[in-house]
């Protein structure tokens, strides 16, 4: 084996350094800096699985170190705040949810401007929620029995929800304003303890991602008595929509999107979107997606900002109308 002087070493290293520099100075930046991802949830979350699952997918895409910090705290705020502080360099990017547009309708204060504090990036796709019953409880098969249940006995029945301003609060808010009837609201932290007390019965209904549903539904521990997204899902075809059961204006599902600082330059943008997109049609990733029950669409970086933007007017609808209010 050759043995190397010192000398030798370090005119080998400079001439390494310079023929990176001949690619121009944004090459050589991109192979040294890790990307910092900040997921404003904590780990173990759908958030950070979705995430993580497309890591080192991403970080191959990028060539360069993909890094996942979680700063989770007040529906997210806290995590998105220090992203929106970070320079737009394409240095920082974050996954956020649904929850990213709720949170100006429902937090009376808000640090920063969710729309034009963030460089939107991609809405890579969402996470189908089913709206479920505890079977023995309310003995209803579809929206249309649950409706006439809940009309017959106005305020007897309750729905739980992952927390008072949340998504899933938020969806059940949907139904019953569609179906014009009322129930009383039990927040829960997470969705764990209200799945576990649905089943048990001390709350009657509520709003859940498949992901979540899936082994209840199998042993009857659970019933979906609609998806409420824009079509069927896969693994539970016989499960109809609310829009087929004639609720219209209350399809929603779990999205998940990447954001950027506001300002950020068009071409990170670009190469940043190109990579997510790569990354989250990788074989490996693709796989990961389908076992959590995922549905990838990804959208332009000018649909997201639109889609975004639509999201938190039509929560602000939502949000109004129910009268919820977080200080």
């Amino acid at each position: 084996m050759p043995t190397f002087t010192r000398r030798q070493l370090i005119l080998a290293t400079t001439g390494f350094t310079a023929s990176l520099a001949g690619f121009g100075p944004a090459f050589a930046q991109t192979l040294a800096t890790p990307i910092r991802v900040i997921l404003p949830v904590s780990a173990g979350s759908g958030l950070d699985t979705i995430a993580r699952a497309g890591q080192n997918a991403l970080s191959k895409q990028l060539t360069q170190p993909v890094v996942i910090e979680n700063l989770p705290g007040a529906g997210g705020i806290i995590g998105t705040g220090n992203l929106v502080k970070a320079p737009a360099d394409g240095r920082t990017i974050a996954f956020v949810s649904n929850n990213h547009s709720v949170n100006p309708s429902v937090y009376r204060k808000m640090p920063f401007d969710s729309l034009k504090d963030i460089t939107p990036i991609c809405v890579i796709g969402e996470t189908p929620f089913l709206l479920v019953v505890n079977p023995a409880k309310l003995p209803v098969k579809n929206a249309k029995e649950l409706q006439a249940a809940l009309k017959a006995k106005p305020d007897y029945y309750n729905y739980a929800s992952s927390g008072n301003g949340t998504i899933i609060h938020l969806a059940a808010e949907m139904f019953l304003d569609a179906a014009d009837v009322k129930a009383g609201h039990i927040p829960y932290k997470g969705m764990g303890g209200m799945v576990t007390d649905i089943i048990s019965g001390q709350v009657d209904f509520g709003v859940v991602a498949i992901n979540v549903a899936q082994q209840h539904l199998k042993n009857g521990s659970l019933r979906a008595v609609g998806v409420m997204g824009a079509m069927r899902i896969a693994s539970v075809p016989d499960i109809p929509t609310f829009k087929e059961q004639g609720f219209n204006d209350m399809e929603v599902g779990g999205w998940f999107a990447v954001v950027a600082p506001k300002g950020l330059p068009p071409a990170e943008v670009t190469r940043l979107h190109k990579a997510i997109v790569a990354a989250w049609n990788t074989a490996e990733v693709k796989e990961a997606m389908a076992k959590q029950e995922n549905i990838v669409h990804p959208m332009t970086p000018e649909a997201s900002a639109q889609f975004m933007k639509s999201e938190q007017a039509r929560y602000a609808r939502i949000v109004q109308k129910a009268d919820i209010k977080l200080d």
